[in-house]
């Protein structure tokens, strides 16, 4: 029998009863984890508190057995926060559209409150939009654009900036429309009744609101100007609907199948999301099952695809639209975190748990390995996406699949963003989750199953070529960091290799071109093994610049002087 402890002030208990289900989670927010906030427990109860009021001709209160189904899932939910030893004080019911406008809304309140002694809180219409757009801010590391939620009840648009971990939305709050995809799905079925000219004018009705409301929200300068230099437009979307969207985008992919379950971190370009006669294409083959989009979901699509079609209509400075988990549940949480909290870096936070103790030389020595300035002749230079917080990620986690056995090393660091250490950390980007994965397989010698070896060649088709060719090589070099420094400890004074980087021209059948030359400088102190060590593993970076290393014709001479 499990012993009485006292409770953690760092978990909570998360109920969001929402118009399409109602979500459970506890979260623990403890210091060390609190940016990625990561779930402990989750839970959704099946239950349209939207479709329970329209089980008529017209809408009625929330039926009596839909209450009790509520309550019921209340109750057990009370149970499994006492199991976690969840603070009373840290349990939150959170409600939305569908209960704030309930005819009976005030009566089933009451009978939750009896039953639980929970008290619900009832989100405006503007403090749902805001707490939805700090969920977006929450799942990702940083974000500047347009936010958008898509419930069951109700549409939410706002804009957001995160700066330093101070989240700014406009001062307007978000405006909210009655075009949920249980709410539009009605509508659009009552104006298919009446003919095109009725489904003309919701569709008109509903451009002129979101166009209306863009010009009313103030999207401020600074988010202009960076939507600019950035040459690129966000539109951040969470929510259901909207992720029952992302999930079919997935499968209709180029990449397929696409390896990367996890919607959060999603990113396509415009002519993709808008693309919705090949969405509605691909729901409409009943037979065949779309992960992520449950039934219900799936027949809330066509009403999501008149959302889509209108919204591009209404923005048309949108270039590119990034999915999101983060929403009500997790914007409630990621307001409550300090400043200096939600400024922190979450790739930063997730890999910290896993880093050797010399983290920080270890991450400066794959540094000094990228090249800082572009190449002469053809301007070749690592690609953005490798930023010093990747690199400080991956330094973290040179070290985390040494456990593991050898023949299996390669494929647990290739699936460790997806399925692995951090496949439960919900605010990276599938980019960031590509190159981490490619790259600690590489560390690890890339000696894969056939069966990896696809699931390799699928995450790789998520990147550029540039980036799966870099990834190759910084790969490479780790293996040469993980041999001289197989504890991850680099002793102050007594360093045993230096990394230093230039480019040179050279003359290959009678043409001008880049070669990056690496210089790995060794201490006086190293061991003759060790230096047998370093010859060989320096081959095999000098070898990914060869041709027939290169990715898609992308590629980079290198070579290797040990001196």
């Amino acid at each position: 029998m499990a012993n009485a402890s006292t409770e953690s002030p760092n978990l909570y208990g998360i109920v969001d009863m929402g118009s399409n289900g109602i979500r459970f989670s506890i979260t623990d927010i403890s210091p060390h984890a609190a940016r990625i906030m990561p779930i402990l427990f989750q839970d959704r109860a099946g239950i349209s508190l939207y479709d329970a009021q329209f089980s008529g001709p017209t809408r009625g209160p929330i039926p009596p057995h839909i209450t009790d189904q509520v309550v019921d899932r209340l109750a057990q939910f009370q149970i499994t926060c006492d199991d976690f030893q969840v603070p009373k004080e840290n349990i939150y019911v959170l409600a939305t559209e569908a209960t704030r406008t309930a005819s009976n809304s005030e009566e089933f309140r009451a009978r939750i409150k009896e039953r639980t002694g929970w008290e619900v809180a009832l989100l405006s219409k503007e403090d749902e939009g805001r707490i939805g757009a700090l969920g977006i801010a929450s799942s990702s590391a940083s974000v500047a654009g347009i936010a958008m939620d898509l419930g069951g009840g109700s549409t939410q648009i706002t804009w957001v900036m995160e700066t330093e971990g101070a989240v700014t939305t406009s001062p307007k709050g978000s405006f909210s429309f009655p075009y949920g995809a249980a709410a539009l799905t009605k509508r659009l079925e009552e104006a298919q009744k009446q003919g095109k000219n009725a489904v003309k004018e919701l569709k008109s009705e509903m451009t002129r609101n979101f166009q209306d409301a863009y010009r009313q929200l103030d999207v401020p300068d600074a988010l202009v100007e960076m939507a600019r230099s950035r040459g690129r437009f966000d539109l951040y979307l969470c929510g259901g609907g909207f992720r029952g969207w992302g999930y079919v985008l997935m499968k209709q992919s180029k990449v397929n199948p696409y390896p990367i379950p996890i919607i959060n971190g999603f990113r396509v370009k415009r002519e993709n999301f808008h693309d919705t006669v090949s969405v509605l294409d691909v729901v409409s083959d009943t037979n065949e099952k779309i992960f992520g989009v449950s039934k219900r979901r799936a027949s809330q699509i066509p009403a999501v695809a008149v959302l889509v079609n209108v919204i591009m209509d209404a923005l048309p400075e949108i270039t590119h639209i990034q999915f999101c988990q983060g929403g009500v549940r997790e914007g409630f949480l990621f307001n409550r975190l300090p400043s200096e909290v939600r400024a922190q870096d979450p790739l930063l936070a997730a890999t910290t748990p896993y880093a050797p103790p010399s983290a920080t030389a270890i991450k400066d020595l794959l540094q000094s390995a990228l090249p800082t300035s572009p190449s002469p002749i053809a301007s070749v230079h690592p690609p953005p996406s490798f930023t010093t917080n990747l690199i400080a990620a991956i330094a973290n986690l040179l070290y985390a699949h040494s456990q593991v056995p050898r023949e299996s090393r390669s494929a647990a660091a290739l699936h460790s963003t997806t399925t692995g250490l951090l496949s439960s950390t919900n605010c990276l980007s599938h980019v960031e989750r590509a190159l981490i994965a490619l790259v600690l397989c590489e560390r690890w010698t890339g000696d894969l199953a056939p069966m990896d070896q696809a699931y390799h060649k699928q995450l790789s088709r998520c990147l550029t070529a540039q980036e799966v060719w870099w990834a190759q090589y910084l790969g490479r070099v780790a293996v040469v960091v993980g041999d001289v420094y197989p504890a991850g400890r680099v002793v102050e004074g007594q360093w045993r290799i230096r990394i230093e980087t230039a480019w040179e021209e050279i003359v290959k059948k009678g043409e001008k071109c880049d070669l990056l030359r690496v210089r790995v400088r060794r201490n006086e102190g190293v061991t003759a093994v060790l230096e047998d060590v370093l010859r060989e593993r320096t081959e095999k970076v000098e070898k990914v610049g060869k041709r027939k290393n290169w990715v898609k014709d992308y590629g980079v001479r290198v070579g290797v002087s040990i001196c």
